[in-house]
């Protein structure tokens, strides 16, 4: 992790050019926040209330970036951003509300298998910037790291099914769907964890190579702006 120390501690052109380029992330923002809330108010008129909860949860990924810099005083790059907000709007509003999960019956699968890459992303990145944080001293090994990511996503694929088999049973939704005949979601849910667990060994063995022989990996870079917008979390104290 020096490396990205050092990098946050170079040239003042090299960290400005950290903050240049996010004009298309602030528009897509906007355009998708002004969908969202013009059908957010829609499904309250019609009382589609699971909609509009689903819908609700894509506008508070939409302005995350506001809470966590206000809340948390830290600053998400565009590109951890934009991931969030596309994936969320695949799976809740095309996936739930407009019905693709029914037309297309590759788009549960997709959608699952992305969620493991991502939430492996996202646990390679939390252990990855423990090690570089100044309030903490751990130094750990790169199979542990990969480990850590793999199992962090498995476990939030997991507890999602879970969520899904609550919200079938307590309010009649029809979160787990009829899939090979298997009208009890089943099936559908051990294929969700399934492709969820092969999308996270993916992304979870890509970090290990990487950490491992210093081959390139895409999530570097995102650290590497995360660190540039949060210099104080890894300043040596």
């Amino acid at each position: 992790m020096k490396e990205f120390n050092k990098k946050q501690e170079s040239s003042p052109i090299a960290e400005a050019a950290i903050y240049r380029g996010n004009w298309g992330h602030r528009i897509l923002v906007r355009v998708l926040l002004l969908m969202m809330v013009l059908e957010w108010i829609v499904l309250l008129i019609e009382q589609r209330w699971l909609s509009a909860f689903l819908v609700t949860l894509i506008i508070a990924t939409l302005i995350s970036p506001v809470i966590f810099r206000k809340k948390l005083e830290m600053e998400l790059p565009a590109e951890f951003h934009i991931t969030a907000v596309v994936f969320i709007f695949a799976s809740l509003y095309l996936g739930e509300i407009q019905g693709f999960y029914h037309f297309y019956w590759w788009w549960d699968i997709a959608l699952h298998a992305s969620a493991g890459l991502l939430m492996g992303i996202v646990g390679f990145l939390l252990v990855y910037l423990l090690n570089a944080s100044k309030r903490l001293e751990v130094h750990m090994i790169p199979g542990f790291i990969s480990l850590f990511a793999f199992i962090f996503a498995v476990t939030i694929g997991t507890l999602w099914e879970i969520f899904e088999f609550f919200m079938d049973q307590l309010f009649g939704f029809n979160m787990q769907k009829p899939m090979m005949g298997d009208p009890s979601g089943l099936t559908d849910t051990v294929w969700d964890m399934i492709v969820n667990a092969m999308g996270a060994f993916i992304i979870s063995f890509t970090g290990w190579r990487y950490l491992k022989r210093k081959q390139t990996f895409f999530v570097r870079n995102w650290i590497r702006k995360f660190i540039g917008r949060n210099p104080g979390m890894f300043k040596k104290g």
